[in-house]
């Protein structure tokens, strides 16, 4: 465990790219190495894998969703995500595994279990350390979403149970979930999940 393992989570909207690009700036501007990624993509595999379950023109299955999830994760995990922690570099990303515990495993009620074990499989302990939950109504949400994916216009119901479930799975692990309400202004939430992330930084480097 290195602590270095930082992913930003939430529903559609909430402003995961956005934050995770300012939290990227500011490790750096501290000195740090940081390897942005994102979910699904970030590997020559994943981005293809990416335009097959969020692009508009075709049926996915719930279950060949999240199989496809997990094949990309576990490509980015073995490509990217483990060399740049093993070689000391802080890894940011804009989702994770637990968007696919939210949006199949409780989204499309495959199961939470289920939806962990394929992960678990292909990730080979390359999990998030850190989980920053941007907490926002999924009605907000929707409305900033200029462009949405076709996960995202499947409409509220869905981003209703993502919602729940996200909030559910932060009350599970609270050593690794910190929730910041993402309707503040940007520059706030920007700043507080900053802050966040120096402080933890601070308090492990001094045990």
């Amino acid at each position: 465990m290195t602590g270095r393992y930082i992913a930003l989570e939430g529903v559609e909207g909430a402003g995961k790219s956005t934050v995770a690009g300012a939290l990227r700036r500011r490790l750096a501007q501290r000195g740090f190495d940081v390897v942005a990624v994102r979910e699904p993509g970030g590997t020559a595999t994943g981005e293809r894998i990416r335009s097959l379950v969020l692009d508009h023109g075709g049926e996915v299955g719930g279950w060949t969703e999240a199989l496809l999830f997990a094949a990309a994760r576990a490509q980015l995990a073995a490509e990217v995500v483990a060399p740049a922690l093993a070689a000391g570099s802080w890894v940011v990303g804009d989702r994770s595994v637990y968007s696919s515990l939210a949006y199949q495993g409780v989204g499309r009620r495959l199961g939470l279990d289920g939806v962990r074990t394929v992960n678990e499989l292909g990730l080979s302990g390359v999990w998030p350390e850190l989980v920053i939950l941007l907490r926002l109504d999924p009605v907000l949400g929707l409305r900033r979403e200029a462009v949405r994916d076709r996960i995202g216009s499947e409409g509220i119901a869905l981003q209703a149970r993502v919602s729940q479930a996200f909030d559910t799975l932060a009350a599970a692990e609270p050593e690794r979930f910190v929730v910041v309400d993402a309707s503040q202004r940007l520059a706030a939430v920007k700043a507080e999940v900053c802050e966040i992330v120096e402080a933890r930084w601070m308090t492990s480097s001094a045990t």
